[in-house]
């Protein structure tokens, strides 16, 4: 999967091909059709080799929403490594044995402190859909509503330019906001979708977390 995972980098989701990663691997299309029945598994493969990259810590209940936090900021790094990875979370279900012991953290994180069993069943696909999209957005770059070449600051400022020209008696809290609006700051707007998620999820929680387990010193 590493020769996918390159060809996918140098050409897109959209440029990804059985013979692109054939050639890749010096073979032919036909050789690579034994280990691979198509595209779409290819993309699966592919997305679950990504997966690898993720470094889950032992589930610890007694610090769950920073273990959350810790492991979205890590899925978002790992994702943004690779052209259009973030891509390959939408429109379709991830699989893999990757994929499958992420689950498997959710439930151990999550089960100990009284989140329901359907709660953390679909923390996992929401959670793909906020990383993943987020991840996918961010490695489009700045798109300039002008289609001239702009940074994300430059846009930001244009937008909010605009809402402050907004009639004020149709649009008061639109144009007193606009610096919020159109703030560039993603990683704050990121941070926001994260206490979101996970004070939501502490409203499920029933149970008081286990202690931490301390570690018994040698003497």
């Amino acid at each position: 999967m590493d020769a996918a995972l390159a060809v996918l980098d140098d050409v897109g989701m959209d440029g990804l091909s059985m013979r692109k990663v054939a050639d890749k691997l010096g073979t032919g299309a036909a050789s690579l059709y034994w280990h691979v029945r198509n595209k779409d598994e290819l993309f699966q493969l592919v997305f679950d080799r990504v997966v690898e990259d993720v470094v889950l810590p032992t589930p610890d209940p007694s610090r769950w929403q920073e273990q959350l936090r810790e492991l979205a900021n890590q899925v978002r790094t790992v994702l943004t490594r690779h052209r259009d990875v973030g891509r390959l979370t939408l429109g379709r279900v991830p699989g893999g044995t990757q994929v499958a012991s992420l689950g498997e953290w959710f439930f151990s994180l999550l089960l100990p402190v009284g989140v329901p069993e359907r709660v953390v069943a679909y923390l996992g696909d929401f959670f793909g859909l906020y990383v993943g999209a987020y991840a996918f957005e961010e490695s489009l770059g700045p798109q300039s509503p002008t289609g001239e070449q702009m940074t994300q600051e430059q846009i930001a400022s244009m937008m909010q330019s605009y809402a402050e020209a907004l009639p004020e008696d149709q649009f008061p809290n639109v144009r007193r906001a606009a610096a919020l609006l159109f703030d560039s700051d993603r990683d704050s707007r990121w941070e926001f979708g994260l206490d979101l998620i996970l004070r939501g999820l502490d409203s499920y929680a029933t149970k008081r977390p286990p202690a931490p387990r301390l570690r018994r010193k040698v003497t």
